[in-house]
């Protein structure tokens, strides 16, 4: 861990990256946030001799980091986020790591795409589900000793441009706390579905039902299941003055930036309020420079002295964040907007 994130826990390692560090496009590895749910396989397998394995529906294979770099490499911009990103904020609390709103990044992932390798191993049509498996195991209730587990159905992953085979991060091997040396990623998606230390991939023609896709990573409401977790709700972040440190600014002309993602490709518009929501301005809103990564916004402010609540509005075309918390059991997806209190001098 670096003193460019804030430590949740340290076993399983859990860390959010201050608010300033997401102003670049491309979020550095010593300050990306860092989430596990089991700690970490220790020690990792040598690049060297790593091996993927894939099984069901008549596939039966192995495959080293050679294997795959040899399907040919593509670049990919993704912004990862955890499902728990706001967390703390719900009322009345929840259980589970208390995220604020660092626990998201931006990089730029190498490796495969998914696709690509199942229809190199023959896999023409899609399974029911697609399951991967990590190399981190742990105890989970009701469960016993189990490994992280996460599926996909089968038309994702067989999206030529969707998930990622990724043994690369902003131009450099995976870390470990990354998931060194393969991972999943699933552009557009909370970040659960983005398995680390991948190990196995199996194709099923039924549901999968493990632990964290049945028990866990569902919005609950009174004990029953509503929905999956799936794509990232929409989020706009104010990012300078920055939230965390300068809520003391001077009089006068100030440009509010920010930035503002959803999973359902580009938000479509950021509105801002500096008199706690009572009215609404437009931002200047540009990009992404990818689908499913930040769009960044602006908003010139006049400043007058006194007490002022800036709050923060993304929308897709799904809708707008919500004025009021998505409160459930879990405490996944509250995308409320952010609210900031500057002391204008």
């Amino acid at each position: 861990m670096t003193a460019r994130r804030t430590v949740l826990s340290v076993d399983p390692p859990n860390a959010e990256a201050h608010l300033h560090e997401l102003r670049s496009p491309v979020t550095p590895l010593d300050a990306f946030y860092v989430r596990s749910n089991f700690t970490p396989p220790d020690p990792l397998p040598d690049a060297s001799d790593f091996r993927l394995r894939i099984g069901g529906r008549g596939v039966d294979a192995e495959l080293g980091l050679d294997d795959l770099r040899a399907l040919g490499e593509r670049t990919r911009r993704v912004t990862l986020e955890c499902a728990g990103n706001g967390r703390t904020f719900l009322d009345p609390p929840v259980e589970g790591t208390s995220w604020t709103l660092g626990g998201t990044g931006t990089a730029d992932f190498g490796g495969v795409p998914l696709a690509r390798v199942l229809r190199e191993l023959g896999v023409a049509t899609p399974p029911v589900e697609v399951v991967f498996t990590g190399g981190d195991r742990g105890e989970a209730p009701g469960w016993g000793e189990i490994p992280f587990q996460r599926s996909l159905p089968g038309d994702v992953a067989l999206d030529e441009d969707g998930p990622l085979l990724a043994w690369s991060m902003n131009g450099e091997p995976l870390r470990r706390e990354h998931g060194a040396p393969l991972r999943l990623v699933v552009p557009g998606w909370y970040a659960v579905a983005s398995v680390k230390w991948l190990v196995r991939i199996d194709l099923l023609d039924h549901p999968f039902e493990g632990y964290y896709q049945t028990d866990r990573y569902r919005y609950l409401q009174e004990g029953r299941p509503i929905e999956p977790v799936r794509a990232m709700r929409v989020r706009g972040l104010l990012l300078s003055p920055d939230p965390e440190r300068d809520r003391t600014v001077d009089a006068g002309p100030i440009r509010l930036e920010g930035i503002a993602w959803t999973g359902r490709g580009a938000p479509v518009r950021v509105e801002v309020s500096t008199d706690g929501g009572a009215t609404w301005s437009d931002a200047e809103l540009a990009g992404p420079e990818a689908p499913f990564t930040p769009a960044r916004w602006a908003l010139d402010w006049d400043a007058a002295p006194g007490t002022h609540e800036v709050v923060v509005r993304a929308h897709d075309d799904a809708g707008a964040q919500p004025l009021e918390q998505a409160w459930n059991e879990l405490g996944y997806g509250n995308n409320v907007v952010q609210r900031v209190v500057f002391t204008v001098r």
